[in-house]
């Protein structure tokens, strides 16, 4: 008999996240909650404060912005050339040790990936202004142009639903920084329009960071189209980064408030600096203590689950996770009992067959991810003979095809509420659907489409 039962009806994931300032306001700004835009407005205040006095590298005339794109762009694709020929010459991976790694990178990434371009979604009122149009085409892009299969939060999530890594579980506070700030962003637009434009510049170079990223996901078998869409959409030739630095162009005044806008500009392009970055995030992983807190976190849940059969250490399981802070010890406990054995094949160690595999007593308590960051943990410097396949960019499950055909609640209402008004009316009465909590939905897909259709009419 096993000393661990199955805890039946449990959840494979808890939502511990770190509720804090960010991240409540995060959800008040998403949720579109009462008091969003007075908030949003005290919030970016508060973070271009922050931004003054930083450093930043934008050219000091606006003129030579299009040279400054095109030359970052440069500097980057032969950063990866070089990356690439190390890799060649049998260098290791730069960021991810292990596929518990990227996954970890990928949970604490998603606030702000899950609201991606949520920044520009107050300027659509502009639609009718050509000077606004890099930008509107950058959101409509974002949202994929009304299509889910390119709707970059669409995609985003069925990433993480793919490898079950959606949880919040174990997120700072602080990872919810940059998310707020987009959603701040947008809808402030009236009121920060030159940030914007900056924030904008920032956020739409190509980085190194995600080539790299593209390039070692697909090595550990998961899907990097998310990023390679990036990839391929923010070029400086005809892409979001080109269309950024155009913006500021077009949208810069004729007359004597030309310094102070881009003086704005720049300010805002620097609120990109804020919060932890992708390469702190990579950085940031540790595979022994993402376990030793996956599994503290879940502790709560399973002190009174166990049978008293086993004793390790003179300790029930029970009694093991009766306190916090006795994770690690416990851990050790397994492996001196000869349950866990490090550095091999995990499904050599007794632990693991609890929790996969035929019959496991444990089936369900543990979520992908989870069991991805025990598995990693365990196999250590063990390398399994079967070679993981590489995988093509969008070659996992497909997702569902957009249906031209109004078949939930929400877009049945919708469209029965355009029926009766005019091009104009039904454009402005759209606008609430293009929103970061509604764009990715049936309803939001379709109120995209048909916004680009009535946009290129009234045009």
């Amino acid at each position: 008999m096993t000393f661990l039962t199955a805890l039946s009806g449990q959840p494979a994931s808890m939502h511990h996240s770190a509720h804090g300032r960010y991240h409540a306001l995060y959800q008040q700004l998403y949720s579109e909650a009462e008091g969003a835009g007075e908030a949003a407005r005290d919030f970016v205040q508060a973070q271009l404060a922050q931004v003054r006095k930083l450093p930043g590298d934008l050219p000091e005339v606006p003129e030579h912005l299009t040279a400054w794109v095109e030359q970052r762009c440069a500097e980057v694709a032969q950063a990866y050339a070089e990356y690439l020929e190390q890799r060649q010459q049998g260098r290791p991976r730069r960021f991810f040790h292990n596929k518990a790694h990227a996954l970890y990178c990928l949970q604490r990434v998603a606030p702000t990936k899950q609201v991606d371009g949520a920044w520009l979604y107050g300027l659509l009122p502009h639609w009718h202004d050509p000077r606004f149009d890099g930008l509107l085409t950058t959101y409509l892009e974002e949202l994929g142009d009304g299509h889910a299969a390119q709707n970059h939060v669409v995609i985003y999530r069925k990433l993480l639903s793919d490898h079950d890594a959606a949880s919040e579980a174990g997120l700072d506070d602080d990872h919810y920084l940059q998310g707020a700030l987009q959603l701040a962003l947008g809808l402030c637009g009236e009121d920060f329009l030159p940030e914007i434009i900056g924030y904008n510049l920032g956020y739409e170079q190509l980085p190194l960071h995600l080539l790299i990223t593209s390039y070692e996901l697909s090595e550990l078998g998961v899907d990097p189209y998310y990023f390679t869409l990036h990839v391929t959409i923010d070029n400086a030739s005809t892409g979001h980064a080109c269309k950024a630095a155009q913006s500021v162009i077009d949208l810069l005044p004729l007359g004597e408030g030309r310094a102070d806008f881009y003086r704005r500009v720049a300010e805002g392009y620097r609120l990109n600096d804020l919060g932890p970055g992708t390469t702190a995030v990579i950085n940031s992983f540790n595979l022994h203590d993402e376990l030793v807190a996956m599994l503290e976190r879940k502790r709560t849940f399973g002190q009174h689950m166990h049978s008293d059969y086993c004793r390790f250490e003179g300790k029930t399981v029970n009694q093991w996770l009766a306190k916090p802070g006795q994770i690690g010890a416990f851990l050790q406990a397994l492996e001196d009992k000869g349950w866990i054995k490090r550095n091999q094949d995990p499904a050599e160690s007794r632990f693991w067959q609890l929790i996969e595999g035929a019959g496991a007593a444990m089936f369900g308590v543990f979520s992908g991810y989870e069991k991805q960051v025990l598995h990693d943990w365990i196999a250590g410097d063990w390398i399994s003979a079967e070679r993981v396949p590489a995988v093509r960019p969008g070659r996992g499950k497909p997702l569902p095809r957009d249906t031209h055909r109004p078949t939930d609640p929400d877009t049945q209402a919708l469209v029965e509420s355009l029926c009766n008004l005019t091009d104009q009316q039904q454009l402005t009465a759209l606008l609430p659907w293009l929103s970061a909590r509604r764009h990715c939905t049936p309803a939001g897909l379709y109120a995209t489409r048909r916004f680009i259709q009535l946009r290129a009419r009234l045009r």
